[in-house]
């Protein structure tokens, strides 16, 4: 996942190089990579937010199972993550 994220970053750092230097997309080109860089940032935030929910999906359970915390906590620190999908997916639509 670090891979692809530094492709991703070094994509986007040659981009604006170009872009800098004077070169620029054209506003097709541009139209065109739209649609996958959201895609992939969309799916990079579905990747974080699966990964933070591992951890705390085990420690929820974990305290669940001593009683030291009530079961509408341990929901609400398990769904908590997924606020990242959903603020990714907001830009897509506006």
């Amino acid at each position: 996942m670090m891979e692809l994220a530094e492709h991703v970053l070094s994509l986007g750092f040659a981009l604006s190089e170009h872009n800098a230097s004077g070169g620029g997309l054209s506003p097709e080109a541009a139209s065109n990579l739209q649609g996958p860089m959201a895609a992939i940032g969309i799916g990079l935030a579905a990747l974080g937010s699966g990964y933070a929910e591992r951890g705390i999906g085990a420690a929820a359970i974990g305290a669940l199972a001593e009683d030291s915390i009530s079961t509408g906590i341990a929901i609400l620190m398990t769904v908590l993550p997924e606020t990242l999908v959903i603020l990714a997916l907001v830009p897509l639509f506006i």
